[in-house]
């Protein structure tokens, strides 16, 4: 009786403490829901029908006897895994939102710009369905787009195996009903792994990690840039040679060329719009960085890429032919040391390294063939933690 009594107890003791473990890491972060906002355009008069049946058109279940691609079929409301030419429901909502209903229909009825016109070619929407639309696009620019809401099924699973864990602890230390103790060890040991690793995944979506790849506001394509038309890194870049940092060009800077170009062959005229929209009204582009070492860091580029002469890509991958920028080393303290103990540096005729008198005659002597990066000092504490 008693040793049932102590077995229950333990029993409860390992759930409370197993709820705290397996719980609290997983709902600790606040989940957002959505709500309406009392910002809508139904606070202006205009009817929840009106925008409900708005929806429907922009989703393609108006009209019935509808023949054409639906408008989210392109102006999606989630962003996809692969880059989306088209501006979003949320951009296109945006600036629907200051564009009054006679601009709206000519935008989608007689569209001036190639791209949209191929796309927009065969709609049959009258006036007053369009005017839905519209509505529709109005009230999304002050709610925004529904956000994406945690996996139910990856939390199950994180349950599941605490409850298996648990089981295979309380059996190992106090019930003993399976005969070989390994089994329950094991079971523990991959459960409580795999849970460890469900943690880790999820914490490394909250730093900037390989991989990391957000949107932009403004669609800009290092591969349409670079690769198809030839542009120079330094030509946008142009302080990484000489500045701590490599500079994100400025509205100007890129107006040199869109002050003429002004329509894309993929994107169409939506997104080189944002770029003259902000130049016109004498702001920047808040471009969102990728690269940030922490603030204990010191990095120079002009170190790396003016005295070292090292490429771009060396660091910063392929970037040539990436539409959209994505971080892939994972910029750690290692990945830096392993780099310095591997690269030879760009010695002879270097004038930055002309001081080195020492080294310039081990290497005319044939004592050296070449020189790395830690001989001049490069894995030394005081040079990036000073």
């Amino acid at each position: 009786m008693r040793n049932n009594l102590c077995s229950e107890s333990c029993g409860l003791i390992y759930r409370i403490l197993t709820f705290f473990v397996v719980f609290i890491p997983v709902f600790s972060a606040p989940v957002v829901t959505y709500s309406q906002s009392d910002e809508s355009v139904i606070t202006l008069g205009v009817s929840r029908d009106d925008v409900n049946r708005g929806r429907r058109f922009f989703m393609g279940l108006l009209p019935f006897d509808n023949r054409h691609p639906s408008c989210v079929s392109c102006h999606y409301l989630t962003a996809p895994d692969t880059l989306n030419w088209n501006p979003s429901a949320l951009d296109l909502a945006y600036k629907v939102a200051i564009t009054d209903s006679a601009s709206f229909y000519r935008a989608i009825m007689e569209p001036s710009g190639n791209v949209i016109s191929q796309a927009h070619a065969g709609i049959e929407l009258t006036a007053d369905d369009i005017q839905y639309i519209k509505i529709y696009l109005d009230n999304l620019s002050r709610t925004g787009t529904e956000p994406l809401r945690p996996s139910i099924n990856r939390i199950l699973l994180f349950l599941l195996l605490g409850v298996i864990l648990t089981l295979a602890l309380l059996d190992l230390i106090i019930f003993k009903k399976i005969k070989y103790k390994a089994i329950p060890a094991l079971i523990f040991v991959a459960a409580f792994g795999y849970q460890l690793f469900m943690l880790y995944e999820d914490a490394v979506l909250l730093g900037r990690s390989p991989g990391y790849q957000p949107d932009q506001p403004i669609k800009f394509s290092h591969q349409v840039h670079m690769t198809e038309n030839q542009m120079d890194c330094m030509y946008c870049h142009h302080t990484a040679t000489t500045s701590k940092t490599a500079n994100i060009p400025s509205t100007e800077l890129c107006m040199n060329c869109h002050i003429v170009v002004r329509e894309g062959s993929r994107s169409g005229r939506f997104e080189i719009d944002k770029l003259v929209r902000a130049h016109e009204e004498g702001r920047s582009v808040e471009w969102i960085r990728i690269h940030k070492l922490p603030d204990h860091v010191f990095f120079s580029h002009a170190q790396h890429v003016g005295a070292g002469n090292l490429d771009c890509m060396q660091c910063h991958g392929d970037v040539e032919n990436m539409h959209v920028v994505r971080q892939v080393s994972d910029l750690s303290m290692g990945w830096c040391v392993e780099c310095h103990r591997e690269t030879k540096v760009d010695f002879i005729e270097n004038e930055y390294y002309s001081i080195f008198e020492a080294f310039h005659k081990d290497l005319e002597q044939g004592l050296r063939d070449s020189i790395l990066a830690v001989n001049v000092g490069a894995n030394n504490c005081s040079s990036c933690h000073y």
